[in-house]
């Protein structure tokens, strides 16, 4: 397996993959939103294939003063063999060359797939936060 970082000529297939493979996948993700993100951090993105086959991704964004964490997706039919573990291992090193000393996953609540990955990589439910959102116009 092979982890490198997304690109923008790739982001069509990365919206198909997450449609596939991303629980509860925001329905308006567009190609718009996720090349800003290639353009500000050319190195967000990052993707696991094997022969060539993208089989997970995770986002590492880092916006100079904390980490977080977003669509850790693995293809069904390559879960459980470590890709997921490996994307966070490397979003963790990625945050430790900035000097991050901690990192966010957001997790949907009911995600059991998820929570278990998140779990088994060190993360834990901070109970005494609640994230707060407002959605803004488009």
């Amino acid at each position: 397996m092979n982890i490198r970082y997304g690109t923008p000529d790739e982001i069509p297939a990365l919206l198909d993959f997450w449609v596939l493979a991303a629980e509860g996948t925001d329905r308006r993700d567009s190609p718009d939103k996720v090349a800003a993100l290639l353009e500000r951090d050319p190195q967000a993105l990052l993707v696991a294939e094997i022969d060539g086959e993208t089989v997970g991704t995770l986002i590492a964004g880092w916006d100079g003063w904390r980490a977080h964490l977003y669509r850790l997706a693995v293809h069904p039919g390559h879960r459980r063999k470590g890709i997921g573990s490996r994307l966070i291992k490397a979003a963790e090193e990625r945050f430790a060359r900035f000097g991050a000393f901690r990192a966010d996953a957001m997790v949907l609540h009911d995600n059991d797939l998820a929570r278990h990955a998140w779990k088994a990589a060190g993360y834990a439910v901070q109970p005494e936060w609640g994230r707060w959102v407002k959605p803004l116009a488009p």
